[in-house]
């Protein structure tokens, strides 16, 4: 008789949502639930509350074990957002609000952090440059200005999924890839630098343990089994930040070969065997698979754009937020958006310009500028910066996929197709692959597959793409008005 089929219930802890998914031993997903969950905003402020993390955790693992026999779900795995600091009590409780990525409140305890140690020094170690935004700054800031709560802080995570790691295991764990972006961790020892902690004036035992994506972190504890719906001691797994399972979801492995996210925030990554030093912007992280790294240039203003843009025509039309009005408006629309330009810096920015103070807006607009011109402008403001982006990476491309939330939008895809003037491969249902491409993570822990790039393969494959094709007369009219956006930021950049 033939046994039963197991399942990887893998997730991706993201910024706007918790995705969860259950995949077979041959990589098919079999269940998937999405649940949305806030932000944070007070000022130029970005947290999280990590409850609301393990709440649609425990929500979609209680339908995952409703469907499925507990048993037959052999190991859990996650991914989630990178680059947050994460302060845990001696219980496993949060002290205060996770500091998200996006949140630059450290800037300067980050500039006296390179004033001891030495800008270079630092980019030696840990392959990247120190900002305000980094966790180890911000534990920094912490200590400084809430020393009740740094009092009370026995434990820091850098990543969303491995507070419910915690949970789950009691352990505090950290991967490889997340805690490359810590501006903490020597990048080619795959350990926390003492020199840096000790210049920071923080405790090394504060830090999670560093593991690799695919080793085990411990089990699932009996109190979070009754939570959850699993079995208690199954298995879970380091997995990785969401970098390093989009990445590696979308198949890139040579030179010319980049990866676009369009999440809340995006990025462009390239995969390489060693770190890229050169060009400031570019984050380097350890990848998945050993002796890799991942070349990464992030941005902060990707999807947020498009959402906004869907809010306020709900307010101006008193309607509820319809992704599809939005979609018909750019339908309306003209490349080059009658010559309006879009700064699409609305939380700040870190690449193409590292500016906490930079804020979003439109260039160009005449009597008879269109909404429709004013929303296309700006998902052409987004693509100029992933353009630039490009630009900074070594090899020319020859191959772009696109993968995220905003490949559903029809147009913004043709619209980078344009601007790049390249050909872009769009993932069909981009939002569910880094919780599925983690799942191999587990499979290889459990010595059920040998190696990523078997079990990742088929989702970069041909059926699972779209292909976007550059329109040869839009050209023409990207090019100068790509000039007169790399000119923007300089000009205004005084006046924030």
């Amino acid at each position: 008789m033939m046994g039963k089929i197991r399942y990887i219930a893998a997730f991706d802890v993201g910024t706007t949502a918790v995705k969860g998914v259950l995949v077979d031993e041959m990589g098919r997903p079999t269940a998937a639930r999405s649940i949305d969950i806030p932000t944070l905003f007070t000022g130029e402020w970005k947290e999280q509350n990590p409850q609301s993390w393990w709440d649609a955790f425990q929500r979609i693992s209680l339908e995952f074990t409703a469907l499925f026999p507990p048993g037959q779900i052999e190991a859990l795995v996650m991914s989630g957002q990178m680059q947050d600091l994460i302060p845990l009590d001696e219980a496993l409780d949060p002290v205060c609000n996770a500091i998200l990525y996006s949140d630059g409140r450290a800037e300067p305890q980050a500039e006296r952090l390179k004033a001891a140690v030495g800008p270079e020094r630092i980019l030696k170690i840990t392959g990247n440059r120190c900002d305000g935004s980094l966790p180890l700054p911000k534990l920094m800031w912490l200590k400084e200005n809430c020393p009740e709560l740094y009092a009370r802080t026995r434990h820091i995570l850098i990543s969303s999924k491995d507070y419910l790691l915690a949970r789950l295991t009691g352990v505090c764990a950290g991967d490889v890839t997340a805690c490359s972006t810590a501006g903490a961790m020597g990048l080619a020892q795959k350990c926390w630098s003492e020199e840096l902690l000790d210049a920071a004036g923080v405790s090394p035992e504060l830090f999670p343990r560093l593991f690799a994506a695919h080793e085990k972190v411990g089990g699932v504890r009996p109190e979070a089994a009754m939570a959850c719906g699993y079995l208690s001691g199954t298995p879970v797994f380091a997995g990785t930040g969401d970098a390093g399972a989009t990445t590696l979801a979308s198949g890139i492995a040579a030179p010319g070969q980049y990866s676009v996210n369009l999440g809340t925030s995006g990025w462009v990554a390239a995969m390489s065997g060693g770190p890229l030093l050169t060009e400031e912007g570019v984050f380097n992280l350890a990848a998945m698979p050993a002796g890799r790294y991942i070349n990464v240039v992030p941005f902060l203003n990707a999807g947020n754009v498009h959402g906004w843009l869907t809010g306020l025509m709900a307010e101006f039309s008193g309607g509820a937020a319809d992704y599809g009005v939005l979609s018909a408006l750019l339908e309306q629309s003209e490349p080059g958006s009658g010559g309006v330009l879009f700064l699409p810096y609305l939380v700040g920015e870190r690449f193409p310009v590292l500016d906490p103070n930079a804020r979003g807006c439109y260039i160009g607009l005449t009597p008879r500028t269109s909404a429709a011109n004013l929303a296309r402008a700006a998902l052409e403001g987004v693509a100029f910066s992933i353009r630039q982006g490009l630009e900074r990476l070594d090899a020319a491309p020859q191959r772009v996929s696109l993968i995220g939330g905003g490949g559903r939008e029809d147009m913004w895809c043709q619209i980078l197709a344009d601007v790049l003037g390249r050909e872009i491969a769009v993932f069909r249902d981009g939002s569910l692959l880094p919780a599925m491409a983690v799942a191999s993570a587990a499979l290889l822990g459990l010595g059920k597959i040998t190696c990523y790039e078997k079990f990742t393969a088929f989702l970069s494959g041909a059926k699972n793409c779209v292909p976007y094709a550059p329109r040869p007369d839009c050209g023409e009219i990207y090019g100068p008005l790509y000039e007169k956006f790399r000119r923007l930021h300089p000009a205004l950049q005084t006046l924030w």
